[in-house]
């Protein structure tokens, strides 16, 4: 991958391990000239990990929403600003500028970005590599859920498994570059595959 979309909260949340975490991600894609797309802001995680990668002299695009902006919550250092009408369009400038997708340990607006993604991946709209970083146990109440989709027959096992899940970013990030293809596009009959 030459650049990743990554989804964090807003704010630096209380667990120490997952701030550190995201710092060293944001490092360590600038270390490995991995191009970091986000949201564009200063504060919580998100400015962490952008401060991770232009620490480290990283590429850095934030693309960020005018409203967001003219509340002065954007990163002025960054190696790109892009701004944005909507929330809408920042997903999907995120989308095309990215070769894979990142979840980070966040709120609402992380999970509603991370899964409309992976949403347009189970429709069969693009074959990205989607990872969560699961950092001191954060998502396991999440994958739980997933597993339950499984077992209640909401979710396809091969779409359960496009979600790449590791707790050590440089292992996410092989799984991610090894990633081959995509889950089964929902409408489709198992026989059809």
């Amino acid at each position: 991958m030459k650049s990743i979309a990554v989804f964090c909260g807003s704010s630096p949340g209380k667990d120490e391990e997952i701030i550190e975490a995201v710092r060293y991600t944001g490092a360590h894609l600038a270390e490995n000239n991995i191009k970091l797309v986000y949201g564009g802001g200063k504060v919580g995680l998100m400015g962490i990990l952008a401060q991770g990668a232009l620490e480290h002299k990283g590429k850095v695009i934030g693309i960020i929403p005018n409203f967001l902006k003219a509340k002065e919550v954007h990163h002025t250092g960054l190696t790109e600003l892009i701004l944005v009408d909507t929330m809408h369009d920042r997903k999907l400038q995120m989308h095309n500028l990215s070769d894979g997708v990142l979840m980070l340990p966040g709120g609402f607006g992380t999970f509603e970005e991370f899964f409309e993604m992976l949403t347009w991946g189970q429709l069969g709209l693009h074959q990205k590599p989607m990872g969560i970083l699961n950092t001191n146990g954060f998502y396991n109440p999440l994958i739980k859920m997933m597993d339950k989709m499984v077992e209640n027959r909401f979710l396809s096992n091969e779409n359960r498994f496009m979600v790449l899940i590791d707790d050590d970013i440089k292992r996410l990030l092989t799984k991610m570059n090894n990633y081959e293809g995509h889950g089964v596009p929902k409408w489709m009959d198992k026989d059809q595959t």
